[in-house]
């Protein structure tokens, strides 16, 4: 995992999760990974699509285990990424 600077990763303001210099980094470390950035635009390709849904998916699941409701609490970087990826 990249060094957690502001180079690598977002802050909780901007959408959270890793920026593509942070993606970049991590694949160089890491041969053989497929990591690669949030999905955003409003109309992805079909790949892009499935990638969204099991993104929400998954954490949606995460939001349930850990008790978190982005009502209450928007400020957690979980639902800063949701929001991001359009969940």
């Amino acid at each position: 995992m990249p060094p957690k600077t502001k180079k690598y990763f977002r802050s909780t303001e901007s959408g959270a999760g890793m920026t593509q210099k942070g993606v970049e980094k991590y694949r160089r470390d890491n041969p053989g990974s497929k990591l690669k950035t949030a999905v955003t635009e409003k109309k992805p390709s079909k790949s892009r699509q499935k990638r969204r849904k099991s993104y929400c998916s998954r954490s949606k699941g995460q939001m349930k285990m850990h008790n978190i409701n982005c009502q209450k609490t928007p400020k957690k970087r979980i639902c800063a990424a949701r929001r991001r990826w359009r969940c």
